[in-house]
């Protein structure tokens, strides 16, 4: 069999392998906690599902337009507008399968071969693979837990070149839960303009802020840099609608153009049911927002308090998403055995944890991060306690 330069040169999500493999566990009756999983604990809200159950009734089962209906596209506009201060037409707007679609289709449109994409790390495993199967080529700029992971402009300029095409900005940030600066991301914007870039911002996690943090959309600043800037997003995370697959792209109407295309020739439209329900969720009651976020908030406090009182382990206070990301450097350091062999890095540990405390948690070689894991608290806090007293009595 041959297969392609281009797959072999991608991997494999490690997030969706430990998924895999935590399920096959409690298939064979494991009592497995997750804490892997990207995805809120809660149901999708009535008001949405009765919308999709409409649809069904109504015999709104067949083919949209391939960018999406025109309906879900409205709403998104008000949406923008409304939350983001950003004004767009629905020529500037593409409705993708997931928020992930979004992004492939904008990285293929935007990026030729040999182009250099700036990718802030820890960063969520896609982008790296997304990048790569665009013949395009990552540029990694690290960001460190002594600044709480947030990146800064300097370290932006600093790698820019010639073949600079593009930047992912992911705020709050996947799997760290870092809320960028806004005069960061205002510096940054400007950086734009200076060096003719473009800009992915992924803010699928907008509505889910802690404490202080504040979210800012940089195609907000103004009409010149909003002209470089493609904003992704999604009802997945705001809405506990991961399994309904509808993410949006708004950006320049050449771009959108271009996305519409590669679409048009993969997958053609998104689920025509879910965009009835999507519309609903953009401009029905919001209140249930507000109820996870202060549930998954209660759930951070408690997850990173006790991941501090575990030898060897260091863990921020995440400021946005649903992910705690501890550092266990020290832990490797101390070179535990399993199996006959020393853990050596976070996949061994990670493995380790899963196969003996039956918990499933992400390496943060997943992340372009080495000697950190990250927890899901999108779970139940009655998981929550136990997982981590698995974790804890495990480590000892």
């Amino acid at each position: 069999m041959i297969i392609s330069e281009r797959v072999k040169n991608i991997n494999p999500s490690q997030t969706l392998a430990i998924t895999a493999q935590a399920l096959k566990m409690k298939r064979e009756g494991k009592k497995v906690i997750s804490f892997a999983a990207g995805e809120p604990d809660f149901d999708t809200p009535e008001n949405i599902r009765e919308e999709a159950i409409s649809a069904i009734k109504e015999g709104f089962s067949h083919y949209t337009a391939s960018s999406g209906i025109i309906e879900l596209k409205e709403a998104i506009v008000k949406k923008l507008r409304k939350d983001n201060k950003i004004e767009y037409k629905t020529s500037e707007i593409i409705v993708s399968t997931g928020a992930k679609q979004c992004l492939f289709n904008t990285i293929l449109t935007i990026c030729n071969p040999g182009d250099e994409v700036l990718l802030p790390i820890p960063c969520w495993v896609s982008y790296t693979e997304q990048i790569k199967f665009a013949q395009a080529v990552p540029v990694f700029i690290p960001t460190y837990y002594q600044e709480a992971f947030r990146l800064n402009a300097i370290q932006v300029e600093e790698k820019i070149t010639p073949r600079t095409k593009l930047i992912i900005l992911n705020s709050p940030n996947n799997p760290t839960g870092a809320v960028y600066d806004v005069e960061e991301l205002k510096k940054i914007a400007e950086l734009l303009l200076k060096y003719n870039i473009y800009c992915i911002c992924d803010e699928i996690y907008e509505k889910l802020i802690y404490d202080e943090a504040k979210h800012l959309s940089i195609a907000s600043l103004g009409e010149e840099v909003k002209d470089k800037i493609i904003t992704i997003n999604g009802v997945s995370k705001s809405y506990a609608m991961t399994g309904w697959r509808i993410g949006y792209a708004a950006g320049p109407e050449e771009i959108i153009s271009g996305m519409s295309k590669i679409q048009g020739h993969s997958t053609s439209n998104p689920n025509s049911i879910a965009q009835k329900a999507s519309v609903e969720a953009l401009i029905g009651k919001q209140d249930t927002i507000e109820e996870m976020r202060k549930a998954f908030d209660e759930r951070r406090k408690y997850m990173v308090e006790r991941l501090n009182k575990m030898k060897g382990i260091s863990c921020l206070s995440p400021s946005g998403a649903f992910y705690a990301f501890p550092d266990v450097i020290k832990i490797l350091e101390k070179g535990i055995e399993y199996n006959g062999k020393k853990i050596k890095n976070s996949f061994d540990l990670s493995d380790f944890i899963l196969k003996e405390a039956k918990v499933a948690l992400i390496p943060g070689s997943a992340f372009e991060a080495e000697g950190y894991l990250r927890l899901s608290y999108a779970t139940s806090m009655e998981d929550i306690k136990e997982g981590l007293y698995r974790i804890e009595n495990i480590l000892k």
